[in-house]
């Protein structure tokens, strides 16, 4: 079945965050939701889940999954703002515990956070099914750009998060802890091993050069000829090399403080200490 996809890009963060229908219901699945962050001034805002709020109760839609592809480094997730809206269940991949069990440390999170993916409402196995409405959606175990990344297959189309982006600007990065260049080829294989005319929507886009127009949604037939780190002709021992002297130049996102510590907790701040007051660490020379 062909789910009908109804994007929302934040240029902000170049984060494109989708709203995934069952054509013959009203049942919908929300992909990667951003929540605003000013990080000079320490405020968050709902401007970019408002949208989507208000857009599925224009539609009469029922949101039965908010659905999340890794622990982003790069925005905040608005999940559990829109479940508070919307209603849904707030599902992750499984690693989710390493991610928690690497960046606790980072943080130094301490014992009430726990590490065991609690947080969630449903930590994704590989092969894993779930439902939205009669659509029927597969959960692939993807990492490399980090532990606990997941593509999302749902019908003809396959939500990558950060595993690929458009043919013409290539795959993520893998030099965040526990990232792979080895394991990402191999996910990317995994992806690209689906129907040449699976829909691909990726999680970000930063125009390529010498395009004009963001965009984000290609086919796997599309990556395969195209991609410039992995289609045509290249080679696993290639990508490789590419990738590590590429990752190499790479600054940390300018978001990855704040976005970690919140996105590891489901989209929810760390606890409000004594003043009542919440509080982000930034850890001096761990990343």
């Amino acid at each position: 079945m062909r789910p009908d996809v109804t994007a929302f890009f934040d240029e902000p963060t170049n984060t494109v965050s989708y709203v995934v229908r069952d054509p013959s219901s009203t049942a919908c699945a929300i992909v990667d939701s951003v929540l605003d962050f000013d990080n000079a001034a320490g405020r968050t805002s709902t401007d970019s889940a408002d949208e989507i709020i208000a857009w599925v109760k224009a539609q009469g839609l029922r949101v039965e999954w908010l659905l999340e592809s890794h622990v982003h480094a790069d925005h905040l997730s608005a999940a559990p703002y829109i479940q508070k809206a919307l209603g849904g269940r707030i599902g992750i991949g499984e690693n989710i515990r390493v991610v928690q069990d690497t960046f606790g440390k980072i943080f130094n999170a301490g014992t009430e956070f726990e590490r065991d993916g609690s947080q969630f409402d449903r930590l994704f196995r590989e092969q894993d099914r779930f439902a939205i409405g009669a659509l029927e959606g597969v959960a692939l175990h993807t990492p490399g750009h980090t532990p606990a990344c997941l593509t999302y297959v749902i019908g003809d189309a396959a939500f990558v998060g950060d595993t690929l982006f458009q043919p013409d600007f290539g795959t993520a990065r893998c030099d965040f802890p526990g990232g792979s260049a080895e394991t990402l080829w191999d996910s990317v294989q995994k992806i690209l091993s689906l129907p040449d005319a699976t829909r691909i929507f990726t999680c970000h886009d930063y125009k390529a050069p010498g395009r004009d127009a963001y965009a984000w949604e290609s086919t796997v037939g599309e990556q395969k000829a195209k991609n410039v780190h992995v289609g045509g002709d290249a080679t696993q021992e290639d990508f490789i090399r590419m990738r590590t002297e590429r990752d190499a130049q790479l600054g940390m996102p300018k978001l990855i403080i704040p976005s970690i510590q919140v996105n590891m907790r489901a989209g929810r701040m760390p606890p409000a200490e004594e003043d009542g007051a919440v509080y982000l660490k930034v850890p001096i020379n761990k990343l």
